[in-house]
């Protein structure tokens, strides 16, 4: 075995790449993590655009599931208490998402809060089983191994009772508007609820399987309203941001987390490099044998596990003809569809946004025609907007606002990205300023990542937050392709670890984890 040779190369500093490095190293394995960007952390980063101008920049509020943290032992900041989930209205009148505020909308739809929030939990807590469950290749290939697996999430789902089994099921396949419907009449509390379903997917609310989408969610952000980063303070101007190298620059924000994780495979003897772009992965006889740097380096490895999303890894990194004509043809089919964009606002004075996780989904209605514009290739005019704000100073009314702004589609049917990057920004600023008036002459800065910018910059395909479109026919043992769910690839040794596969979206690291099972 040469100096140059790894039991294990994870393509991708993202969250779950650093996961699955993190418990192979600690179970001796040498292991090497390839990083494209200067820092690592992929799409849970935080990074610095200017004095005074930290963001989360693509991934704004979320967790890693508790056993990650316990195994890995990671020093993370305590967890802080939840905020607010506040919908904007017209009149000044906002709702915010608990029993009080929303009996001044309906006093009926209040009376069946508590209800609505106990059977959404049990529905994330299923939900967190299966998805630390290693799915097999059904229908083949059944073993013993992997059938203990659907045996705890059978067990799950018999725990939580014949009417909430029933209801779960039942719930999946529904539209957001459905299920929300079944609890509620107020129009506000129903589109509230379901713009938390269409989140980072290109859906809308009247979408089958959006009932699937929110439980997804709610169980990624442990309820309705983002769960906080830890709070950003004053950075750098240097743009460099947290994780692995550049912690000097003091930015603080979810970018905690993937610090944290590559301080971890560090300390279990891994190794992370970054500006290490990977070009192939070397296949030989069927078989993964390393991969090869854009620099034309060449590193050889046991196992190849690749972070990426799945259409890169298999169909640029790997190569169609390694591959079985029918796996080629299912991987080109994986539905990406990215419609996210951000636009990150530094501002400089009060400008009347309150602490919490803020939306703009006046009715469904509204939502669904956000989302029309983007089957059709155009930016909505009236988009759906989530809006979380961050003070920079505690002494001073300095912010950072950010925006997640949907829809606005990858491929444009008219324009490009570089032409319409400034509507977007105007879009976003302008709907919001309806409901804050001194937001406008309060902005000092701003920073706008398309769906292009995603792909660009942060290598999601098609700008795709989730690496593929989370929906039914890309769900549980179909993810990212029916038959290949348990992160085995037709190629021997290759393994995929990164939110295209099961148990990926958001940042729980369960995909991460569970691959790195499969190779201990």
């Amino acid at each position: 075995m040469t100096q140059n040779h790894y039991n294990a190369i994870i393509i991708g500093a993202g969250h779950n790449g650093l996961v699955a490095a993190a418990y192979l190293a600690k179970r001796g394995k040498k292991v090497l993590v390839l990083e494209r960007r200067a820092i690592v952390g992929g799409t849970v980063v935080t990074e610095s655009f200017g004095e005074g101008f930290a963001v989360d920049s693509v991934q704004t509020g979320g967790r890693l599931r508790p056993d990650i943290i316990k195994d890995l032992k990671l020093s993370l900041p305590a967890a802080t208490e939840k905020s607010d989930f506040i919908s904007l209205q017209a009149d000044g009148n906002h709702l915010t998402l608990n029993e009080e505020s929303i009996r001044k909308f309906s006093e009926k739809d209040a009376s069946r809060w508590n209800e609505f929030i106990r059977f959404m939990n049990q529905c994330a807590d299923i939900l967190d089983v299966a998805y630390a469950t290693i799915m097999p290749r059904l229908p083949k290939n059944l073993n013993l191994r992997e059938g203990y697996g659907l045996l705890e999430l059978g067990l799950e789902l018999r725990l939580a009772g014949r009417k909430d089994m029933l209801n779960f099921i039942r719930a999946l396949p529904m539209s957001a508007q459905e299920l929300a419907e079944e609890y509620f009449e107020s129009e506000v509390v129903k589109a509230a609820i379901a713009s938390v379903a269409i989140h980072g997917s290109t859906l809308g609310p009247m979408s089958a399987g959006t009932g699937y989408t929110l439980i997804h969610n709610w169980l990624n952000r442990g309820g309705l309203a983002l769960i906080p980063s830890p709070r950003l303070r004053l950075p750098s101007p240097s743009g460099r941001g947290v994780g692995g190298e550049g912690e000097e620059s003091g930015v603080r924000g979810i970018g905690e987390i993937t610090s944290a994780l590559a301080n971890a495979v560090k300390s279990f003897g891994g190794e992370i490099r970054t500006n290490a772009e990977v070009s192939q992965i070397k296949i030989e006889n069927q078989s993964a044998k390393g991969i090869v740097l854009a620099n034309g380096e060449e590193i050889s490895a046991d196992a190849v596990l690749s972070s990426a999303d799945p259409k890169h890894t298999l169909l640029k990194l790997v190569g169609a003809r390694e591959l079985p004509p029918e796996f080629v043809w299912n991987a080109q089919s994986i539905k990406m569809r990215g419609s996210v964009a951000k636009v990150h606002l530094q501002v400089g004075g009060d400008h009347g946004i309150p602490a919490g996780t803020l939306c703009v989904a006046p009715s469904v209605k509204y939502l669904e025609k956000a989302y029309d514009a983007a089957k059709y290739g155009e930016i909505s005019e009236k988009p759906y907007l989530e809006i979380t704000s961050v003070p920079v100073r505690e002494s001073a009314k300095e912010s950072v606002v950010s925006i997640h702004f949907q829809f606005a589609p990858y491929n444009l049917k008219h324009g490009t990205w570089d032409v319409e990057r400034e509507k977007l920004k105007d879009l976003a600023i302008h709907t919001l300023a309806e409901y804050f008036p001194n937001l406008q002459s309060l902005i000092t800065n701003c920073r706008i990542i398309t769906p292009k910018d995603l792909e660009e910059t942060y290598g999601l395909t098609e700008g795709d937050i989730n690496h593929g479109q989370l929906m039914l026919d890309q769900f549980l043992f179909m993810r990212p392709i029916p038959g290949w769910s348990n992160h085995k690839t037709p190629i021997d040794n290759l393994y995929l670890c990164g939110s295209g596969a099961h148990g990926g979206g958001g940042i729980s690291g369960a995909a991460g984890r569970n691959a790195a099972k499969i190779l201990v």
